[in-house]
């Protein structure tokens, strides 16, 4: 199939006819329908002085206007989704950072975003749903000429988001029209994705994973996507049963909660078989990846992705072979091992990954500091280190940051993930660093165990002894019943031990 230009032109992807968007108990939004209510959203903009590359703020609760208003909105100006869950002080920061020309909420609904717009004198818009699922039509604003009215063109910014912000002020990513539907582009091709799939949507939707892999990437094919209000492991298996999705994909921590109810779910899946699962946007441990494929009787694409390459970066491809720890092959933009200096490394090598290509940001936004350290003779510095196999597969040793410096010896998370989530007790296992006195940093590992199961700290360290070297067993182990989770349900490694309550 040919690259897409814009959102608008790969909307063109879809039969008049087709399902473009579904949600549980609602009508269908078909392809002519999300077409025409891109067109009206973008003239409806336009009249109130919002054109290409104004931004437009967005907080709405996951679903089916949430996927829609990203897309429409999309089509004629800048998209900013914000995590509903954000407080007053969070949509300030967020709201004003952004320069948003507008809000999008839904109508009758209370947020504090609405408190903060007003205060920073931003218009709010009231999105009021349709009939069909995603269908709705916006009310407010005062009328106004917009300076760039019209479609947006290729090298206009359809999305800005903040990077996660764990160790820094959160960075804004401005990703163009020719950003996004490269990536999804690469992603249709990698899930052989055809007008027969139908996505299920369990990912928040202010968050890349979800706007691209699920969303985007269901668009360009002129397939659907079913748009829940979340993840919900208990009430996943109905809509599997109810919506007969072809595939969906999540982050580990959602595909280890569906692992816990799935044999109880055991006719579901039978009636209900899914063509493939995929995961991203954290390492997947080898067992749990193994475990989905037996359970689902499908396979279990592992993906690599992050924000600033419009999501997909490598995978594991659909038709095999699959290695569970690794992340794949390149799928998206050119991927190379480089090391501080900035030379490239041979295959083997370890080192940072480096990434270029069409669904790479141009560089954050007003941010020369930050773009001097990204950028290295034109390639992105990911943060993450890793290396590549002789079969050109990608082995993610962690990222930089994350790294645990153990007296000097440089411990990677992710390798002792692997080995406790081995063990036939833990079902989750996260591996972080804790300060200490003498060494800087020692190596902790928060567990939450299968239910039913019993596993002591002493019997979990020597499984651990068994198949790592001395200074990578944890010296501290903490059984919790949950570990605790970014707002898309990502662990953290960073300041985890300060959120246990573990200081130097």
């Amino acid at each position: 199939m040919r690259p897409f230009l814009t959102i608008h032109d790969l909307l063109g992807a879809g039969a008049a006819t087709q399902s473009a968007i579904r949600a549980p108990g609602r009508s269908t939004l078909t392809y002519a329908g999300l077409r025409s209510l891109a067109d009206r959203t973008v003239a409806a903009l336009n009249r109130i002085g919002i054109g290409r590359n104004d931004r437009v703020a967005i907080v709405l609760p996951n679903g089916p206007e949430m996927a829609a208003a990203f897309v429409a909105i999309a089509c004629g100006a800048t998209t900013a989704p914000l995590n509903p869950a954000y407080r007053d002080e969070e949509f300030a920061f967020y709201l004003d950072d952004l320069k948003a020309k507008a809000l999008v909420v839904l109508k009758g609904t209370d947020t504090p975003a609405r408190a903060v717009a007003a205060r920073l004198g931003i218009p709010v818009l009231d999105l009021v749903p349709g009939a069909a699922a995603g269908e709705f039509t916006l009310d407010g604003g005062t009328p106004a000429t917009a300076a760039s009215p019209g479609p947006a063109g290729t090298d206009d910014v359809a999305l800005v988001l903040h990077t996660s912000g764990t160790t820094a002020r959160p960075k804004i990513v401005p990703l163009t029209h020719g950003n996004v539907t490269a990536s999804a582009g690469s992603i249709r091709a990698t899930l052989a994705l055809t007008p027969e799939d139908a996505c299920l949507n369990i990912m928040p939707l202010f968050h890349i994973h979800g706007l691209m892999a699920a969303t985007l990437a269901s668009l360009a094919a002129g397939s659907a996507v079913i748009c829940t209000p979340g993840f919900d492991a208990l009430r996943l298996f109905r809509w599997l049963d109810e919506e007969r999705p072809s595939w969906f994909t999540a982050v580990p921590t959602m595909h280890q909660a569906i692992l816990t109810r799935a044999e109880r779910n055991a006719e579901i899946i039978a009636r209900a078989p899914l063509r493939f699962l995929r995961s991203s946007s954290a390492s997947l441990p080898g067992p749990v990846m193994l475990a989905l494929e037996q359970t689902f009787h499908a396979p279990l694409v592992e993906s690599y992705g992050m924000t600033e390459a419009s999501h997909q970066m490598a995978s594991n491809p659909l038709a095999g072979p699959r290695k569970p720890g690794s992340v794949g092959i390149a799928a998206g933009p050119e991927i190379a091992i480089m090391d501080e200096a900035g030379a490239l490394l041979p295959q083997g090598a370890i080192g940072e990954v480096v990434i270029r290509g069409p669904s790479v940001t141009n560089g954050y936004e007003n941010n020369p500091e930050a773009n001097a350290k990204a950028f290295t003779k034109g390639w992105f510095r990911t943060g993450d280190q890793g290396a590549f196999d002789a079969e050109g597969y990608l082995t993610l040793t962690g990222r930089l940051k994350e790294l645990i410096n153990r007296g000097g010896e440089k411990v990677s998370p992710l390798e002792v993930d692997g080995v406790l989530s081995a063990h036939p007790a833990v079902a989750q296992a996260v591996t972080f660093a804790i300060p200490h006195a003498k060494l800087g940093e020692e190596v902790g590992a928060a567990i939450v165990l299968r239910d039913g199961t019993e596993l002591t700290e002493r019997e979990l360290r020597d499984f651990a002894a068994q198949h790592l070297a001395d200074f990578k067993v944890p010296r501290k182990v903490l059984f919790l019943t949950e570990i605790p989770k970014g707002a898309t349900g990502k662990l953290q490694r960073i300041g985890l031990a300060e959120k246990l309550g573990l200081t130097a």
